[in-house]
C-alpha cells in the first residue's frame, strides 16, 4: 500500500513555551493536546480533521545555527490570507527569508524564534518545471499580484533566484539573519 499523505511532523525545542506561543499565536495552529511533564505540544490547523499536524517537544541537543529540518510548510487559502501573514510577519519581527512565487505556488519564507525554516503557501493550479523561485511582492492588490507573477513566468531572468542570508550581529552581540535580496525588477 503505497503512502497516500504526510500526516504529521514535529521539532525538538529549547523554549517549548516562546515555540509554542510562536506557532499558536502567530502562524494560527490549535493547541489540540499538551504535556508538560513530558515537554510536548500537539498542534493542528484543522483540530476537527486531524488531531495533530505538528509537535513541539521539549530537548533540542542541536547547537544554535544548525541546519535541521529543510523548511516547514504550510498552505493557506488565498493570496489576501499571504498578505495577512506578510503584515502579521512584519507586526511581530518574524525573519522573513524572501516572499516568492514559484509558478505553481506563491509563498513566504520565514524563520520561527529557533531559526527553523518555515514557509506559509497558496497552490497554483499551474505546471510549472522546479526549482522555480523569484521575488514575488505581496504589498500590492491581489490582481497586481497574480500579474506580477505571470510577469515573472517568461521575463527571461534565472528561474532560480532564492534570497541569500548573512549573520548579523545586533546590539547585544547575538547573531541575526537579514535576508540579501536579488534586486526587484519591475
Amino acid at each position: 500500500m503505497p503512502v497516500v499523505g504526510l500526516g504529521h511532523t514535529g521539532l525538538w525545542v529549547d523554549d517549548l513555551e516562546k515555540m509554542r506561543d510562536f506557532y499558536e499565536r502567530v502562524i494560527g495552529l490549535t493547541v489540540t493536546d499538551s504535556d508538560d511533564e513530558q515537554g510536548m505540544v500537539f498542534l493542528s490547523a484543522q483540530p476537527g480533521i486531524e488531531h495533530h499536524e505538528f509537535v513541539l517537544q521539549r530537548g533540542r541537543t542541536a547547537p544554535p545555527g544548525s541546519k535541521l529540518p529543510h523548511q516547514i510548510s504550510w498552505r493557506v487559502d488565498s493570496v489576501e490570507t499571504l498578505q495577512m501573514y506578510h503584515e502579521r510577519f512584519k507586526a511581530e519581527g518574524v525573519p522573513v527569508q524572501q516572499e516568492v512565487t514559484h509558478g505553481n505556488a506563491y509563498g513566504i519564507y520565514f524563520f520561527d524564534p529557533e531559526g527553523n525554516r518555515g514557509e506559509v503557501y497558496l497552490r497554483i493550479d499551474r505546471p510549472v518545471p522546479q526549482p522555480f523561485r523569484k521575488s514575488l511582492n505581496l504589498e500590492q492588490p491581489v490582481d497586481d499580484v497574480h500579474a506580477e507573477a505571470e510577469r515573472l513566468l517568461n521575463d527571461g531572468t534565472p528561474a532560480y533566484q532564492p534570497a541569500t542570508w548573512t549573520p548579523l550581529p545586533d546590539s547585544a552581540g547575538s547573531s541575526r539573519r537579514r535576508a540579501v535580496l536579488p534586486a526587484y525588477r519591475h
